[in-house]
């Protein structure tokens, strides 16, 4: 099992320095691995790899000497970050997705951070040394489990510093089972519906501070550019978008644990992509439901629980009880089946077909060994 441990650095003036340094010489190694890219097949009509661009970075060196003070597994990492920016637009573009999303040159507000594999860094109780950064004060609250494999250095929006250990074989701690199963439905009206009938209502920690932020947006709007009050509204925007982050993703803590303690077997919707229209949008990624999901896997596969994604076509137009297709409205909050007069939340009806259909699924993957007779 794989894990990251995420703890807070401390850096003097000098090592905040260093870091930015090797922070700018990685988003200049990054641009230019797009750029190359793009002129290869602009002009040549050749699709450039990764280990053709990790073959040039010995030249790239001998032409800019301060790249010299970047690790060169770090510089190796920069171009693997390229090259999977273009492996996901190759995808999403097969896929036939709406807005393939063409990878983008990278600002110096939208390149945070820089990654040592195996070596480069050195941990002690109080100290993390980078190599060409120097030794970063860090504050290790709790202990780190497995094999570190990687080490990320993070600067946030905030200007705050973070390291990021991935770390390997971390031992997994199951839970005593309780042989409960439950099937959840998401939404945007209510955050979670469970086949039992319970609700969880939708926080909306972005729609609550939202006056707040177009207020402090506007005054970061009137700004002059690079002036000392404009850095200032923009470090008071960045702290509220991280304070409506860290909220959103405590509460997904919260309810993940609760599924995990409770239930053995949780069933869960299989989302795609957003493709609704762009109010609901906004909702949809308020309530962040790809995050919760992602946290909840890796909950449960920690304490040793089962999650298993359902297709959710459908799921909320098939009446639970009979079977058959009641259409609604996104509207209509209620399902109300003129065959079998079920009445029930809407919400409620899609939780109980995708605990059935997540039932079905999970009995066809255990009889399916038997019947080929292994």
């Amino acid at each position: 099992m794989r894990k990251s441990f995420k703890f807070r650095l401390y850096p003097n003036k000098a090592v905040k320095s260093s870091a930015d340094e090797i922070l700018e010489l990685c988003r200049i190694l990054y641009n230019l691995c797009l750029e190359q890219r793009k002129l290869a097949w602009q002009y040549h009509k050749k699709s450039l790899s990764a280990i053709d661009q990790r073959n040039e970075l010995p030249v790239f060196k001998k032409a800019f000497p301060d790249v010299k003070k970047v690790p060169s597994l770090t510089l190796q990492e920069v171009v693997e970050r390229a090259d999977k920016a273009f492996q996901g637009f190759f995808r999403r573009v097969k896929e036939g997705e709406r807005r393939s999303g063409y990878p983008r040159f990278k600002s110096s507000d939208r390149y945070h951070s820089f990654t040592l594999k195996q070596s480069g860094w050195n941990l002690s109780a109080q100290s993390l040394e980078i190599a060409g950064a120097g030794k970063f004060k860090i504050r290790l609250h709790r202990p780190i489990e497995g094999k570190i494999k990687t080490v990320t250095i993070k600067h946030t929006p905030t200007n705050k510093w973070f390291a990021l250990f991935s770390c390997d074989g971390i031992p997994t701690n199951p839970l005593p089972k309780t042989n409960q199963v439950i099937g959840i439905d998401m939404g945007c009206e209510k955050f979670l519906t469970t086949s039992s009938g319970d609700e969880i209502n939708n926080p909306r920690f972005l729609k609550t501070k939202e006056v707040v932020l177009k207020q402090k947006q506007k005054e970061l709007s009137r700004k002059a550019q690079n002036s000392h009050r404009r850095e200032k509204a923009r470090l008071a925007v960045a702290i509220l978008h991280e304070k409506i982050t860290n909220e959103r993703r405590d509460f997904h803590f919260k309810i993940s644990n609760w599924l995990v303690k409770s239930f053995d077997t949780i069933f869960i919707e299989k989302l795609r992509a957003w493709n609704s229209w762009r109010g609901l949008n906004r909702s949809m990624r308020d309530a962040a439901w790809f995050n919760f999901f992602s946290i909840l896997k890796g909950k449960a596969e920690e304490a040793g629980r089962e999650v298993i994604e359902v297709p959710a076509k459908d799921t909320t137009q098939i009446c639970s009880r009979c079977g058959n297709m009641v259409r609604k409205i996104l509207s209509e909050r209620r399902h109300v089946c003129p065959f079998c007069h079920l009445s029930i939340s809407r919400d409620h009806n899609a939780a109980l077909n995708i605990l059935r259909l997540g039932a079905s699924l999970r009995e066809s993957f255990s009889s399916t060994p038997r019947s080929l007779g292994l």
